[in-house]
């Protein structure tokens, strides 16, 4: 087993780089490989507050700068390359074969699968000029951002109108834009949005346009019923029309739910003995960077003593 890595991670976001720093302060052999720019969904992050040691918060590219700095200063090896396919071991002690996009092949005896999460975009103008400024698809990160502005929230099932309920802790008023007549989300979160003085309900609409230069400044909507349309002004725009993991590559070999998370226990194995699974890929409640971190050094940590046993080298219990 001299001959490959002790630890591949496949995906380069929060959880994934906390992992290669953890695995290699480990003295482990590790590769991460990573399609794009480290840093997932951090890198559309404009500003950070809750993710501890900035008092002032942080931009988000500057958080991921720092964490693969961190990382490849122990000695984490990062390629830039996708992984297509992932071939299971034979036998114990062989390795797990990781196939990328250019045909290359990369043997491995342990996997750490770290390829987060993508929201699901409207795909209207703006969007995705604005992301970052104005435009958010996480409350829990970006709400105290906005406190004593107008914000508008799109989406209409459970986790648009939590996300409203919490966004009303800090904003003036919450615009809720819905493209059917009613809403979907569960019968007491809508008893507790009509009960708020903080919501106001918009529905029938489809969302157009953000509006806005250099920041968010207001959202174009459309009636669905009359064709006409108008513009609502808000300092920020909140996204909620669903999340999608990116578990493609692990589907065939690893259990996942039935919406393609991962399954994983409390230490990030999944139901291949060999393969560890971190960050919002995961099936899990909560989908922040403070967590991503911690399933990554989780992983890492299992990965270690994975590859020991396999070794011969584990200490003794």
């Amino acid at each position: 087993m001299k001959d490959i890595y002790d630890v591949v991670i496949i995906g380069g976001g929060p959880a994934g780089m906390t992992a290669g720093l953890y695995a290699c302060r480990a003295r482990a052999k590790a590769l991460l490989l990573e399609k794009m720019a480290c840093g997932g969904q951090v890198l559309l992050t404009y500003t950070i507050e809750n993710f501890p040691g900035f008092p002032e918060g942080i931009k988000g590219p500057e958080l991921a700068e720092w964490m693969l700095k961190q990382a490849e200063h122990f000695g984490l090896k990062v390629k830039t390359a996708e992984a297509k396919k992932i071939i299971l071991k034979k036998a114990e002690k062989e390795p797990f074969v990781v196939e990328l996009a250019d045909g290359d092949k990369i043997e491995t005896a342990s996997l750490i699968i770290a390829t987060g999460a993508r929201w699901n975009y409207l795909n209207i103008p703006g969007e995705r000029e604005l992301t970052g400024r104005g435009v958010s698809y996480c409350a829990t990160c970006d709400g105290p951002l906005f406190k004593n502005k107008d914000v508008i929230v799109v989406g209409g099932g459970d986790t648009a109108l939590e996300d409203a309920l919490f966004l009303t802790r800090f904003a003036n008023k919450v615009t809720i834009v819905h493209r059917r007549d009613k809403l979907r989300a569960t019968k007491i979160l809508q008893e507790r949005v009509l009960a708020n003085k903080k919501v106001e309900l918009c529905l029938d609409a489809v969302a157009t346009e953000i509006i806005g230069k250099d920041k968010c400044e207001g959202l174009k909507i459309k009636d669905i019923k009359t064709n006409k349309e108008k513009e609502l002004k808000a300092s920020g725009v909140f996204i909620f029309i669903g999340i999608v993991p990116n578990s493609d590559l692990a589907r065939p070999v690893i259990k996942t739910d039935e919406k393609g998370y991962i399954i994983s226990d409390d230490d990030m194995r999944t139901s291949v003995d060999g393969i560890f699974a971190c960050g919002d890929v995961r099936k899990k409640t909560l989908r922040q960077i403070v967590t991503a971190v911690g399933e990554g050094a989780t992983a890492a940590f299992s990965a270690q003593h994975y590859v020991e046993r396999l070794k011969g080298t584990a200490y003794p219990a």
